[in-house]
C-alpha cells in the first residue's frame, strides 16, 4: 500500500519535527504547567485527536479548499487567534492556588485540558496547510491508493507526535506541581502561561501563511 522506502524516510522526517519545539508543545507545556500531569497529557491527546480529523481533512482531499477559499483560511485563522488570547486571559486572571496534596485547584481539569488542546489545533489553518504540502511528498501515487496512503502517513505522525508531546505534557504537569507549592511561583506560571498564549495568537496572525 505504501512505497517502503518512502515511508521510512517519512519516518525520519516526522520524528526530526515532533522533536522540534512548536505551537503545539509550546501549548501543551504551558497547559501541563498549570494543570498538572494529567492536564499535559489530555492536552496532548486533544491535539493528537485534531491532527487526526486534520488528516483525514487531508486524505478527503477537504483540506485543498484553502487553495480555492483564502477567505475561509482567515475566518479560521481569525477564530483560533481569538480562542488564544481567550485562554490567555483566563490564566492571567486566574487567582487560584494549589492546596497542599492536591491538583491544582481552578487550573485546567482532564476534560478541559483535552477540548482545549483539540480546539487550539483543530483552529489553525497552518496545520492543514501543512498537510497538504508535507504528507503528499511521501506518496507514491503508482500504488494507488492515495488516500489511504495519506491515511496511513497521518495517522502515524500523529502517534508519534501524542507519544512525544504525551512525555513532554507529563513532565511539564510534574515539574509544575512542585513548583506551585508557592503561591507566587502558582501566580507566575499563569503569566508565563498567558504570555505563550498571547504569543501563539500573535503568531498565527502575524504569519498569513
Amino acid at each position: 500500500m505504501v512505497d517502503m522506502s518512502l515511508y521510512a524516510a517519512f519516518l525520519v522526517a516526522a520524528f526530526a519535527l515532533c522533536v522540534t519545539p512548536g505551537p503545539d508543545m509550546m501549548f501543551i507545556v504551558a497547559m501541563g504547567g498549570r494543570g498538572g500531569p494529567a492536564a499535559g497529557m489530555m492536552a496532548a491527546f486533544g491535539v493528537a485527536c485534531a491532527m487526526l480529523v486534520h488528516t483525514v481533512a487531508a486524505a478527503l482531499g477537504l483540506s485543498a479548499l484553502f487553495n480555492t477559499l483564502p477567505t475561509l483560511y482567515h475566518v479560521l485563522r481569525w477564530a483560533g487567534a481569538a480562542y488564544l488570547l481567550h485562554l490567555a486571559v483566563k490564566a492571567f486572571r486566574d487567582r487560584s492556588v494549589l492546596d497542599e496534596g492536591e491538583g491544582a485547584v481552578g487550573g485546567p481539569g482532564m476534560r478541559r485540558a483535552f477540548w482545549q488542546g483539540a480546539v487550539t489545533n483543530l483552529l489553525n489553518p497552518k496545520v492543514i496547510l501543512f498537510n497538504v504540502a508535507f504528507l503528499p511528498q511521501f506518496v507514491n501515487p503508482s500504488l494507488g491508493h492515495v488516500p489511504g496512503q495519506l491515511l496511513l502517513l497521518g495517522t502515524t505522525i500523529v502517534v508519534m507526535g501524542f507519544l512525544w508531546d504525551g512525555g513532554v505534557g507529563l513532565l511539564a504537569g510534574r515539574l509544575g506541581n512542585v513548583l506551585r507549592r508557592s503561591a507566587r511561583v502558582k501566580r507566575w506560571m499563569n503569566i508565563v502561561s498567558g504570555t505563550v498564549f498571547t504569543g501563539l495568537a500573535v503568531r498565527l496572525v502575524a504569519s498569513p501563511k
